[in-house]
């Protein structure tokens, strides 16, 4: 029988894209670029140049990567294929700010959860989004902290480690994310209750996320943290 909300004791987190709003960050960011080098870009599509890029096998860490991707689909854009820009996309993550319901419904949801950051990001990046969010977590797993990237299981094998050290199992976990791809389908695999946060419900594709081979039904759907925050509240009272 699967538990209601309230009884998790731990709520692990996807962050970039799930709680922090990283596609408007790069929007941003090669907008303001685009409109120095006299140029006009489309924002989705400069999202679908950004997706290709990133997911290639050269790939580095995030978000130390922007650097090779900016130089990747700045010809494409019109945009100066220039190092120090590149550079400029890459620090750029520390001023991506959260999703407006972000801060206040990990806020409500720290109350009566651990919440644990698990992270595709670097630590130096990740510390930058933390602050952005008010410093709710419980935990957190980057990069750095992991050694790989989800969806390799070994990222979640190391949160499964610590939650066991604190004496619970994964049983104990309800993983919050809104990527299809990196999260929801390697969860599921691994036999973990997980809430699906749709951020792109509005919207067609995936953004600047990769698409899934397939989909997964998740366990919790919502469009908004609010919502999850929200459905939890009425699930105590």
């Amino acid at each position: 029988m699967r538990k209601s909300l309230p009884e998790f004791k731990y709520m692990t987190f996807d962050v970039v894209g799930t709680l922090i709003d990283f596609e408007a960050g790069i929007k941003h960011c090669l907008a303001e670029i685009a409109a120095e080098a006299g140029v006009a870009i489309d924002g989705e599509e400069a999202l679908g140049l950004y997706r290709a890029a990133r997911y290639s096998k050269d790939a580095d860490l995030f978000p130390d990567d922007l650097v090779r991707v900016y130089l990747a689909i700045a010809p494409k854009l019109g945009l100066p294929a220039e190092r120090k820009q590149g550079q400029r996309f890459r620090d750029s993550a520390k001023n991506w700010k959260g999703f407006a319901d972000s801060a206040e419904a990990l806020a409500r949801l720290a109350k009566g959860h651990r919440l644990i950051a698990m992270t595709n990001a670097r630590r130096w990046a990740f510390d930058f989004f933390a602050r952005e969010l008010g410093n709710p977590f419980y935990a957190a797993f980057t990069a750095d902290d992991t050694g790989t990237e989800k969806p390799d299981p070994v990222f979640f094998e190391k949160v499964f480690a610590f939650v066991d050290s604190e004496g619970d199992s994964k049983d104990d976990i309800l993983h919050v994310a809104q990527s299809q791809y990196h999260d929801i389908g390697i969860s599921r695999k691994l036999g973990l209750t997980n809430c699906w946060i749709e951020r792109r419900h509005a919207q067609k594709g995936y953004g600047g996320t990769i698409e899934p081979a397939e989909f997964t039904e998740p366990d919790y759907h919502f469009t908004s943290m609010a919502g999850l925050a929200d459905a939890v509240a009425v699930e105590r009272s």
